[in-house]
């Protein structure tokens, strides 16, 4: 996998550093971040994480949805945080080693997403004085 895309566990802690580094200074996503007390402690953290995602290392074994449960995000988080993970996807790594970063993030995403935030269902049909539903 590294050879196919240039990615390695240096080059991937480099560029969640630059990432998260903005998404801490972005009025959307920097508030989500604020109760993160140990910077350094996350990076590793998140780098085992990538790394296990991205690498097939294998090396985290947490649970993305129950870190982010506390957190209220909104659609308007995912697809700010999906934005500045591309653009600093394609500034820091080679063309595949950024397609292959993004393919795996927009499916993160979409799961946390769906896992995070209710679904809104419309209201419920009132049966008719039949006892049909339209």
């Amino acid at each position: 996998m590294a050879a196919q895309t240039g990615l390695d566990e240096a080059r991937i802690e480099a560029f969640l550093r630059t990432f998260y580094g903005a998404a801490r200074q972005d009025p959307l996503l920097g508030p989500a971040f604020a109760g993160v007390e140990d910077w350094e402690r996350h990076i590793a953290t998140l780098t085992r994480f990538w790394g296990s995602v991205a690498l097939m290392t294998g090396d985290y074994h947490g649970q993305p949805m129950r870190a982010h449960a506390h957190l209220a995000l909104t659609p308007a988080h995912f697809a700010r945080w999906l934005t500045l993970f591309e653009a600093t996807a394609r500034a820091h790594f080679t063309a595949e080693g950024a397609e292959h970063m993004l393919e795996r993030a927009r499916r993160i995403a979409r799961s946390l997403e769906m896992g995070l935030i209710p679904l809104a269902l419309p209201a419920r049909v009132r049966a008719t004085a039949t006892g049909a539903r339209p």
